[in-house]
């Protein structure tokens, strides 16, 4: 038998406990929970109605304490940094970089550009790592969609449904890559049979700077914007290991990545031609536009994780077609893509890479964890090893423990997140230097699709998400799935057509 406890007594107590210590009114219901009842004792029923109608009374009386007490003092800084920046716009006026745009897209290699890092160069790094995040939140994950796999958006209205006009950058055209990989039927991308393609799926963006933009950056920017990672034919190309000579000298490169990117089927829609040969293509036509007219263009490539792998092959062929364009590749979280031939030969073309990546990250360190790039110092017992993976081009490296609204522990999923890096790079000051407290970004984005900040902000983890997911009411009142707008709706002829620049 277990005693029972007196709630009016108790209820006494915790109010005088209220009243003194601020105690939160979740305790004082907890504690009427656990009032013990008494098996077949009809009193102890009255007990409990008792204690809940107490407990209901309390709560209307007893004001409930701010977040502050719930906190440790460093928590609550924390919280009050957060809070202060709700008042603040997310970005800052733009900066004319005209007169320094080589310099800061790696013309000396970033050299004294990156710790400390310099604030235009954070800038760029921002713009072109949200142009990276895009390819995630504009694509289709629903595999109950019959679009799943496809751009969620027209190219005409890409940036407006995501919020990225500000960059001042026009979609061009659209990528599609497929994956030679046949994959068991179970791991397909959608559950719908009569699917909008069963072969291809959308890779990213061509984009180019408008009037405006162009003027304040010195040049008219084409941007190449390649998505990581998502679709089960995508991860099993991922784990590929074996170099595969590019076709160029000694240089190899990870087989599946490669797969990827020079894929095409003629019995296809959008893969007839391949990934690359899409944006080669693309980028003769713009560069041949823009030059025409005497004004000086650049390409800046960029990607997260599988996107900037594919970026670095991307850089690679626009080296080869184009040997005068100035390029540069801006990657976040990205993995090593070939060997020493394939980094000596981007080098020597003139391409400017800037690696991204965190330490806590471990997709840059694949593939080659064991041999890699640190085998050099024993090249002369070895000579060169054009079996081992090598990184290309300057590194920033960031650390998530810099970060006071981030989780500590071992998220090795949320840290490689492109929201995580876009976190970081916005408050890294330098090496030395505690994060930046004049940091712009929204603090939410970092949770869009993880589980990083500290629970004290109160941001859902995994936020981002159709309303309803993406059911709407019909005039009938039957939740349905709304078709498409037909001006999103893919289309391989629309894809195909020129249009004037």
């Amino acid at each position: 038998m277990v005693a029972t406890l007196n709630p009016v007594n108790h209820c006494h107590q915790l109010l005088s406990a209220a009243k003194h210590n601020h105690a939160c009114r979740l305790v004082i219901t907890a504690s009427f929970n656990e009032v013990a009842i008494n098996d077949g004792d009809k009193r102890s029923n009255k007990s409990t109605r008792l204690a809940k109608s107490i407990s209901n009374l309390l709560n209307l009386y007893i004001e409930k304490p701010s977040l502050k007490n719930f906190l440790h003092r460093n928590d609550w800084n924390v919280v009050a940094q957060a809070e202060a920046k709700l008042e603040l716009p997310t970005t800052s006026p733009k900066e004319d970089i005209s007169s320094i745009w080589r310099d800061i897209h790696g013309c000396s290699d970033w050299e004294n550009l990156l710790d400390p890092l310099h604030p235009f160069v954070r800038r760029e790094l921002i713009k072109y790592g949200e142009f990276s995040q895009a390819t995630y939140d504009a694509f289709d994950f629903d595999s109950f969609s019959e679009y799943c796999g496809s751009c969620l958006f027209n190219r005409r209205k890409f940036f407006e449904k995501l919020g990225l006009t500000k960059h001042g950058y026009d979609v061009r055209k659209y990528i599609y890559a497929m994956s030679q990989f046949e994959i068991p039927r179970w791991l397909e991308k959608s559950y719908v049979t009569d699917t909008w393609s069963k072969d291809s799926n959308w890779m990213g963006y061509i984009a180019v700077s408008n009037d405006l933009e162009s003027k304040t950056i010195g040049r008219r920017d084409i941007v190449v914007a390649w998505r990581g990672t998502v679709l089960p034919s995508e991860w099993y190309e991922d784990m590929q290991r074996d170099l595969e000579p590019l076709g160029h000298g000694e240089a190899k490169v990870e087989r599946g990545f490669l797969s990827i990117y020079k894929s095409k089927r003629m019995s296809t829609r959008y893969n007839k031609t391949s990934a690359s040969e899409q944006v080669i293509e693309e980028i003769k036509r713009l560069t041949k536009f823009y030059k025409s007219t005497g004004e000086q263009v650049s390409l800046t490539i960029t990607g997260h994780s599988l996107g900037g792998a594919l970026a670095l092959l991307n850089a690679y062929d626009a080296a080869m077609t184009f040997p005068t364009l100035p390029i540069s590749v801006i990657s976040f979280g990205a993995p090593r893509v070939g060997n020493i031939a394939f980094r000596d030969e981007l080098h020597h073309r003139g391409v400017k890479a800037l690696r991204i990546t965190i330490k806590q990250d471990l997709v840059p360190r694949m593939p080659g964890i064991v041999f890699n790039e640190t085998l050099q110092k024993f090249d002369d017992l070895t000579g060169t090893l054009d079996w081992v993976y090598h990184h290309v081009g300057a590194e920033l490296k960031l650390d998530a423990r810099a970060s006071p609204f981030l989780k500590r522990g071992s998220n090795f999923i949320g840290v490689h997140h492109p929201e995580t890096y876009l976190h970081l790079v916005d408050g890294f000051v330098s090496s030395n230097s505690s994060f930046r407290s004049d940091a712009k970004r929204d603090l939410a984005l970092v949770n869009k699709y993880c589980d990083m900040l500290v629970n004290e902000l109160r941001i859902p983890a995994y936020w981002y998400q159709l309303r309803n997911k993406g059911l709407v009411s019909n005039e009938f009142g039957r939740w349905i799935r709304p078709k498409r707008e037909n001006e999103d709706v893919p289309s391989p002829i629309e894809e195909e057509e020129n249009y004037d620049l």
